[in-house]
């Protein structure tokens, strides 16, 4: 794939996930080995939802991530650009009513300022055109105090993970893809987007530069997901690092 398919239009890559909407939890199961799970556990943890509070969590695909969030006892906004996977999720979640399903690009979200007791993103800001406009849409309907949690695929530390990682993606998972999913190209851009994307330290930069504070990241499975937490800033309040 050429650095220009990395570039894709936003409408672009959401067609292509309308076209792995019906088979994308089952693959992201197959594909990362049942790790999907646990990251899901630990970016939930991290978010800390708590009774009666408003989350949005961005690209939220069929709505998995959001139900595990609305457990306890959370609103969840789960706000996507792919219309397939919103209709995937409003089919399995339509009995919940703590999960709201809103259509929303991250680069103009359909919120006001200030609305948001925290906001989340699970490998969804890597596929956005414009990460550092997506940020400050975040950072914007976040209230003062809020909570911010990305969960995103990254780059092990170590190179002899780093290399054998990279293989894996070069080689073996398209191969897995042509067996799991429905749509196998798809994750030819899965793969290289995964290379493309910044590293732990890049994207915490690039959460400070739009006001995030409190910025910290650790390594999930060897530093292959990256866990990334930031506050931002009480109204009046001076946060340090």
């Amino acid at each position: 794939m050429s650095s220009a398919d990395l570039t894709k239009k936003p409408a672009d890559v959401a067609a292509m996930f309308d076209r792995v909407s019906r088979r994308y939890d089952v693959t992201n199961a197959v594909l990362s080995g049942g790790n999907a799970a646990l990251w899901r556990i630990a970016t939930v943890r991290a978010v800390a939802p708590r009774p009666g509070e408003r989350i949005l969590d961005l690209a939220a695909g069929t709505g998995t991530s959001s139900e595990a969030l609305a457990r306890s006892g959370a609103r969840v906004v789960a706000a996507d650009f792919s219309k397939g996977m919103l209709a995937v999720g409003r089919a399995r979640h339509q009995d919940d009513q703590r999960v709201e399903f809103v259509f929303a690009d991250a680069l103009a979200l359909p919120f006001g300022d200030d609305e948001f007791d925290a906001v989340t993103i699970s490998f969804g800001l890597r596929n956005v055109a414009d990460p550092h406009r997506a940020l400050a849409e975040m950072y914007r309907v976040s209230k003062p105090g809020a909570r911010i949690v990305i969960c995103e695929f990254s780059k092990p530390p170590l190179a002899p993970v780093r290399a054998a990682y990279f293989a894996y993606l070069e080689r073996a998972m398209p191969a897995i893809s042509r067996l799991a999913s429905s749509n196998a190209p798809a994750y030819d851009y899965l793969g290289d987007s995964i290379k493309a994307w910044a590293d732990q330290t890049t994207l915490a930069a690039w959460m400070r530069e739009a006001g995030f504070k409190q910025v910290r990241y650790r390594n999930l499975t060897g530093g292959i997901v990256a866990l990334h937490r930031g506050v931002k800033p009480a109204a009046g309040v001076w946060a340090s690092e």
